[in-house]
């Protein structure tokens, strides 16, 4: 839904918000402010919510990574990367 409320900029400077659009924003939260020559947009930053406890069980569910490759075959390619750097001057 789009209205069209005024806001204004004071002699100081700063804009003044009228009440109808402050209640609309929250108080500590973050906006993204987009600027162009007609417009200026503020966007409402949203931050994943993410409980870490859920996230560490869901990581231990998991099924082992089937194409894991072992601890000699990470060595060995990690010594032909070395190989192959060191022979390149």
């Amino acid at each position: 839904m789009s209205t069209n409320i005024v806001a204004k900029v004071t002699a100081e400077g700063k804009l003044e918000i009228p009440s109808e659009v402050l209640v609309k924003l929250q108080p500590l939260t973050e906006y993204e402010v987009s600027v162009t020559e007609d417009e200026i947009v503020l966007k409402k930053i949203t931050k994943p919510n993410v409980d870490l406890d859920e996230f560490l069980q869901g990581l231990e569910n998991l099924e082992p990574d089937p194409n894991q490759p072992t601890l000699e075959e990470i060595s060995e390619i990690v010594k032909d990367v070395r190989r192959e750097l060191w022979s390149n001057p």
